[in-house]
């Protein structure tokens, strides 16, 4: 049997790949490998029929980001223990909370949150005074604000499933299940995908832009948290009382947070195409990556967002014929959900078979997150149907 030499250059850069394995990374895969079992041992006999490969194809997906992303190692353990103790120190009493000085004022998921909301404010203001100031230190300070901010809100969201269940077992639930819920996931997703691209690129220019949007998605939780109440934990309505919320709201949560990142992006293009515009490159613009990179950035933004709601689309319809018996109904969710998916697909159509770039798709990419803005919330707030129990 002959073997053609694609496969040959296949199998060389799978072992390059394992060979740049360190001991770390595959201690990282025990400690992952042992956690989950760990996790079955003790709640697996619960699981229905999907829960079991959806923990072990998370457990799959994790270890594989941890290697493609050593940071990410860190995070993760970082949230794992402050978890963990947070857990630990609720026992099985949620009066707790308001007992214990670092439940009280770091580790419940309340507290957890509003740190996270301050680190992320803090984290805005640090990106834009090192752009102003060229300040490389005050720009990696943004840098540590962010990863702090990603680490509380990660660990709020995962305290509060815990909590979630000390309020009933009836109440008990993956905090994916709500607007404030949600929210703090675009919060930390949108906030790891920018710190992934801020490592990929070596630059931190782009944190004074893409940390505006999580600052906005910040004011917006914290109105929607003292004014309407929505942190309390309330029980799931029926419809929401499915395995299936599992896999659709973090998968699309992953596609709306790439492409706010994309449209922030596309932001900073137009303003440095406009200053290169009016002469020499000086000033802000010499800070900012090239042009170039910048489209760059904005295309894959839009590439891994339009890839990750394609899938959660899909999952949706899976969703909804179990649910209320058809794949789809044009309910008003729906039927945005489909524009925005058309959206960008026709984004991706023009840049890749007719070669467009720079200018229009920024603007595109700008427009398309209030289409996708309004088909999140907007839907929510002004349309009824199938999902509105969804509503502000």
């Amino acid at each position: 049997m002959s073997v053609s030499q694609e496969q040959i250059q296949e199998l060389l850069g799978r072992q390059s790949f394992f060979r740049r394995l360190t001991w770390l990374d595959w201690l990282w895969a025990a400690l992952v490998v042992a956690a989950t079992g760990w996790v079955y041992a003790r709640y697996g006999e619960g699981f229905n029929v999907f829960e079991g490969p959806i923990l072990f194809g998370t457990a799959a997906c994790t270890i594989g980001l941890g290697w493609g992303w050593r940071s990410f190692q860190g995070y993760a353990l970082a949230v794992a223990l402050l978890s963990l103790a947070g857990v630990g120190l609720y026992g099985g009493d949620l009066a707790r909370a308001e007992e214990g000085f670092f439940l009280k004022y770091l580790l419940s998921s309340q507290s957890a949150i509003m740190w996270m909301s301050a680190l992320y404010v803090m984290a805005t203001a640090a990106y834009l005074l090192g752009l102003a100031l060229r300040s490389e230190f005050t720009s990696r300070v943004g840098t540590a604000l962010t990863w702090s901010g990603a680490t509380m809100g990660l660990v709020g969201l995962l305290v509060r499933w815990r909590e979630t269940y000390l309020v009933s077992v009836d109440a008990g639930h993956i905090p994916v299940a709500n607007l404030y819920e949600v929210f703090i996931l675009f919060a930390v997703i949108t906030g790891l995908l920018y710190l992934w691209y801020e490592q990929a690129y070596r630059n931190r220019s782009l944190g004074a832009f893409v940390l505006l949007v999580i600052s906005a998605a910040v004011a917006f939780l914290l109105w929607y948290s003292f004014e309407r109440g929505a942190h309390e934990i309330q029980p799931l309505v029926p419809a929401l009382q499915s395995y299936w919320m599992k896999l659709h709201v973090p998968t699309n949560f992953i596609g709306y947070g790439a492409f706010a990142l994309a449209a922030m992006v596309g932001v900073a293009y137009l303003l440095v195409e406009w200053r290169l515009g009016k002469g020499p490159q000086s000033g802000f613009a010499a800070r900012m990556p090239s042009l170039r990179q910048l489209d760059d950035v904005m295309y894959k933004a839009i590439a891994l967002g339009f890839a990750f709601f394609t899938v959660a689309t899909v999952l949706g319809a899976m969703w909804a014929a179990e649910a209320w018996g058809g794949y789809w109904s044009w309910d008003p969710k729906e039927t945005w959900a489909l524009i925005v998916w058309l959206n960008y697909a026709a984004w991706l159509h023009l840049r890749l078979a007719k070669g467009w770039r720079g200018r229009p798709l920024a603007w595109w990419a700008i427009v398309g997150l209030f289409v996708t803005l309004f088909a999140f919330l907007g839907v929510n707030m002004f349309l009824s149907g199938l999902h509105s129990y969804g509503e502000l």
